[in-house]
């Protein structure tokens, strides 16, 4: 019950009515329970769903769960994901992009790919069948948590003093094998087929992901992270609305 209050506290700006007690390797082992934390936040904006889809129309009603989303996690991921836009868009080498990835200024490129990935989530949401969107609220925030733990073991770190770096010490076989066996059940119970290729679609991008990190910078940071993060996010969503 630590570990997953830690995972959540981690994953979410959600305030907890007591303090939990951190160790620096307790990082590492509450990425075993990532999905399940990322099913309670799908469990949050399958709240919110219900709450407002009989007030709003499907397109509003959508973009407000994209943005809940968004404030519900801080907006941690999609800061990596603007740092590392804006890393790609730097001339230079391997220290050139770390250094741009760690100044907290978002650039132009990076803003131009925050708006671009959340409007691909907003309408890979809105293309979801209405029969199976609560399935997919509860779902694809739980398999992009998984994918973070699929990145993170196993993995150089390009930065040895990073958030990632710290995470990335803690996770090991064990912490895969539980993230993976709770996601593959919570896949195969949600949506049967579907979820189960949405699954094995964010396993091909995670690792394709990770490979491309890890020859570009020599490791992954906690930008990479939440930069693959994100875009697995919309590639469930995208799955879930295009598969028969």
């Amino acid at each position: 019950m630590r570990h997953f209050l830690i995972a959540f506290q981690f994953l979410t700006i959600i305030p907890l009515p007591f303090d939990t007690r951190c160790e620096k390797e307790d990082l590492g082992r509450s990425t075993a329970l990532f999905p399940l934390a990322g099913l309670t936040i799908g469990a949050l904006l399958a709240g919110l769903n219900w709450l407002i889809s009989p007030l709003l129309t499907r397109p509003l009603c959508d973009a407000l769960l994209v943005a809940a989303l968004a404030a519900l996690t801080g907006g941690l991921h999609l800061d990596g994901l603007a740092d590392v836009c804006d890393g790609l868009a730097a001339r230079g080498g391997r220290e050139r992009f770390l250094a741009v990835m760690k100044d907290s200024q978002v650039g132009a490129v990076g803003a131009v790919g925050l708006v671009l990935v959340l409007l691909l989530k907003w309408q890979a949401l809105l293309a979801v069948p209405n029969e199976l969107k609560w399935q997919a609220l509860l779902l694809f925030p739980a398999l992009a948590r998984f994918g973070q733990v699929l990145v993170l073991t196993g993995a150089r770190h390009a930065r040895q003093d990073g958030l990632g770096a710290t995470f990335a010490r803690g996770t090991g076989t064990v912490t895969l094998i539980l993230a993976a066996l709770t996601t593959a059940v919570a896949s195969a119970c949600l949506l049967g087929f579907k979820g189960m290729l949405a699954m094995a679609a964010l396993c091909l991008f995670t690792g394709a992901g990770r490979l491309f990190f890890q020859r570009k910078l020599g490791g992954l940071t906690g930008d990479t992270v939440g930069c693959i993060s994100e875009l697995n996010e919309a590639i469930v969503l995208i799955v879930i609305s295009a598969t028969l």
